[in-house]
């Protein structure tokens, strides 16, 4: 969902890509489903290791893995700004379909807030650390 809000948001200026640790090997059918819900492009996504990314200059790297869920965050070496905008992954939960739906809209209307306010940053005219200090602000204080 991150991958489609950024690149979605960013409206040019910024392409989303999404990996992590352990991929699964498909796209969760209700973060696709809640893409949809959203009049988002469900198409052209993968499950993709950050193996991926390991030659592709990647400017800002914000991991988004819940250590509460016991997921392990991805590990990317590369010179990238980094941020944490730790969110439960819904794609872990077991309840109701209208739980279900109810945790993947919740965490697509957090990582939606987040995203509008990284996308509104004048990230031009801004040192690294400054970037950096306000990305991790929005991973605080926007929920």
């Amino acid at each position: 969902m991150g991958e489609a809000l950024v690149t979605a948001l960013g409206h040019g200026r910024y392409q989303g890509h999404s990996a992590g640790s352990k991929p699964i090997g498909r796209i969760n059918a209700g973060a696709l489903a809640t893409l949809a819900r959203h009049n988002l492009p469900t198409e052209g996504y993968s499950s993709k290791s950050m193996d991926a990314f390991r030659d592709q200059p990647i400017d800002i790297l914000i991991s988004v893995c819940d250590s509460a869920g016991q997921e392990p965050c991805p590990v990317f070496l590369g010179p990238a700004i980094r941020a944490h905008w730790g969110v439960e992954d819904p794609g872990h939960l077991e309840g109701t379909p209208e739980e279900i739906i109810a945790a993947f809209d919740k965490t697509f209307d957090i990582l939606k807030r987040r995203v509008q306010a990284m996308v509104d940053l004048p990230v031009e005219a801004m040192s690294k650390e400054a970037i950096t200090e306000e990305l991790q602000r929005i991973g605080r204080e926007i929920k």
